[in-house]
């Protein structure tokens, strides 16, 4: 067997491995789009997942992304119950989009040939004045400009109440004064998360590679700013990873002096391994796809039409999911990573 055929033995098997149902691709030579689609399950509900515009070294890398990503929404969703399943689209992305607006008709007629299957919504590369072009061409859609498709406020709404959660679990307080919280990544989630610890009494140390954003933080949190090679070791209650995924490996969890990590990247950890050796450092992890969901529950609000309040509701039981978790990974003395993984299948595989 050739290289390439080697390279898509592996990632087939990697779609088993995820419990994969669906992969669709689109090569469109008009415009020169070229997308795939993961549908993860579709056993709770259509797969709503966001549309990712990046550029990307290989096809393969972006096969392993779409697919990865789709199967946390699936997680994700059942985690959060929503009548969702999960799924992803990944656009590899040329270095110049000659029309952009033919370029997205040509996706949304993709996403419509799905029949409803799965819903596209902003990513990465992406932005609600493409979604509103994608919704020309299909009504599956949400996060377009007329219904406020910024999920942020209520991802980082998601990520505070995931904090106080860890916090009352492992610390015993219920209160957030006084507390130490080191932010990795102060963009646009981060900076809000940084805007209700403080107000909250938390005291913060950031870091980031914009000027601009730690400027914002020292003037209006007072927050300590590090070198981000320095984060990873600073001594605090709460390690808050808000930007790239990957960032609990082997070389970064021997530096870390904290107590819980709760944060709003995907995929924190570099591999699943990793989360039984925070258990065994006595660090509490909150799984990322339950921590980050709030985004999730909002786009699906928008997609079905719920009240804001119903939306509030949902990401304020991110709360009392994680200390099920964390209760249940303290009995059974196995990583919150594991426990999350293994709800959320219990879920799809009851498909209720």
């Amino acid at each position: 067997m050739d290289t390439h055929q080697n390279l898509q033995a592996r990632l087939f098997k990697y779609a088993e491995q995820l419990g994969f149902g669906e992969l669709h691709f689109k090569l469109d030579h008009d415009t020169g789009l070229f997308a795939i689609v993961a549908v993860h399950s579709t056993k709770l509900g259509p797969a709503l997942g966001g549309c990712r515009c990046i550029e990307y070294e290989t096809i393969n890398e972006a096969m392993r992304d779409v697919l990865r990503l789709a199967q946390g929404m699936s997680y994700k969703a059942a985690l959060a119950n929503l009548q969702l399943g999960g799924g992803k689209a990944v656009i590899l992305k040329p270095k110049e989009i000659k029309d952009r607006k033919a370029y997205f008709e040509a996706f949304g007629e993709f996403v419509e040939t799905l029949g409803g299957r799965y819903i596209t919504a902003v990513d990465s590369g992406t932005s609600p004045y493409d979604m509103d072009i994608i919704a020309t061409k299909t009504k599956h859609v949400t996060s377009t400009t007329d219904i406020d498709g910024d999920p942020s406020p209520f991802t980082a709404h998601g990520v505070c109440r995931s904090v106080q959660a860890a916090v009352k679990h492992k610390l015993g307080h219920d209160s957030l004064d006084g507390l130490h919280v080191a932010i990795q990544g102060v963009g646009h989630v981060g900076r809000l998360l940084a805007h209700e610890l403080h107000s909250l009494g938390a005291r913060l140390t950031v870091t980031d590679v914009n000027e601009e954003n730690l400027k914002y933080c020292v003037e209006q949190f007072n927050a300590q700013v590090v070198h981000p090679d320095e984060i990873y070791a600073v001594d605090c209650d709460v390690f808050s990873p808000c930007a790239l995924g990957a960032s609990i490996n082997d070389d970064t969890i021997p530096q870390l002096k904290c107590s819980i990590i709760v944060g709003a990247a995907n995929n924190q950890l570099a591999e699943s391994r990793h989360g039984s050796i925070l258990l065994e450092k006595g660090i509490l992890y909150a799984p990322d796809f339950v921590v980050n969901s709030g985004g999730l529950i909002y786009a699906c609000a928008q997609y079905y039409k719920l009240p804001k309040k119903e939306v509030h509701q949902k990401v304020d039981k991110i709360y009392d999911t994680l200390l099920e978790i964390f209760t249940r990974s303290d009995e059974e003395k196995r990583a919150t990573s594991i426990i999350a993984d293994e709800v959320a299948l219990e879920r799809l595989n009851k498909g209720e």
